[in-house]
């Protein structure tokens, strides 16, 4: 086994270089850690050397110590290294690529999004959508045609960021996509629109049979910010999960639905102390005078935060 020194001159660059050839794995793991550390782009042609080391152990340092770097020559490593047939090794490169940041990146990430495994053309979109850049619309608008349906929601990702009113039928249509994770991605990403079309396509997945994709629809209406839709959130009350009730509460909440206070006070005898809570609160925001009885019939709760909750919404009707 080869002995050494601690690196511990930023600027003895040679002599980490020199350790990436040793015999011994683990000296060579230690090299990449100290490059990566130096935070020098000077390194970088080192370790994209690096990412064919035989040692699975070695890669996966690399591509860690691409990380580093938010640059055109990092996402070059990872890139490649995204493509390993070692799986924490090909994670931990989809993970750096979606930290790059550099807008050169996009030539090198881009081709990727047509690679036959399904795994690699996510984690392409996935780095595309961090760069936020609209070379990145056609092919993720493509993408969201795919067959995996992770890939489908990685691109939708990439759609949703650009955040661009020529894409919202796009997303509307994902609205029904086979896939609950899809739908409700398009539901969230929907959320930046302020157009009635972008509401209805959300109020209408308010009514998903999968219960998360309704708390998503419940949270985007709440984002909108378009008091239309107060009428269907207060429906949706009725949910059968507490969690969507949450979300909806919370919705009304924001969009002062006063006409909504006798079904939001209805849910004070939930049994689920959050419930209570967020009933509480949305009783707050709205502040309604009609709601201080109802108020008041909480202010002993068992519950301590619904208490805390229950005297502040009375402070906010004065």
């Amino acid at each position: 086994m080869s002995t050494f020194e601690p690196f511990e001159e930023f600027g003895d660059i040679d002599e980490a270089v020199e350790r990436l050839n040793d015999t011994d794995s683990r000296v060579r793991q230690l090299a990449v850690i100290d490059l990566g550390a130096t935070g020098r782009p000077e390194v970088l042609p080192h370790l994209l050397a690096a990412i064919d080391d035989p040692s699975e152990v070695v890669r996966l340092q690399v591509a860690l110590a691409f990380a580093e770097f938010d640059s055109k020559e990092a996402a070059r490593g990872l890139v490649k290294l995204v493509t390993d047939e070692n799986e924490p090794v090909a994670k931990a490169a989809a993970d750096g690529l979606a930290e790059i940041k550099d807008p050169a990146a996009a030539e090198l990430i881009g081709p990727l999004v047509e690679h036959e495994s399904a795994f690699v053309r996510a984690a392409a979109l996935r780095g595309l959508r961090a760069l936020r850049s609209p070379t990145s619309l056609a092919p993720a608008l493509a993408a969201m045609r795919d067959e995996n349906p992770d890939v489908r929601a990685q691109a939708l990702g990439v759609v949703a960021y650009l955040k661009l009113e020529e894409t919202l039928q796009a997303l509307i249509g994902a609205t029904l996509d086979p896939d609950a994770g899809v739908r409700a991605v398009a539901a969230s990403a929907l959320s930046f629109s302020s157009q009635p079309a972008a509401a209805a396509a959300v109020a209408a997945a308010l009514g998903d049979h999968n219960w998360q994709v309704r708390a998503v629809a419940a949270d985007s209406l709440g984002q909108l910010g378009q008091a239309s839709v107060a009428h269907v959130l207060t429906a949706a009350l009725d949910d059968e999960y507490w969690q969507v009730q949450l979300r909806c509460l919370n919705a009304l909440g924001k969009l002062k639905a006063h006409a909504a206070v006798p079904a939001i006070s209805e849910l004070l005898r939930s049994e689920i102390p959050a419930v209570r809570k967020e009933v509480a609160a949305a009783l707050g925001e709205i502040a309604a005078p009609a709601s201080r009885d109802a108020l008041m019939n909480h202010i002993c709760d068992a519950d301590p935060d619904v208490r805390k909750t229950v005297r502040w919404a009375l402070e906010r009707l004065g």
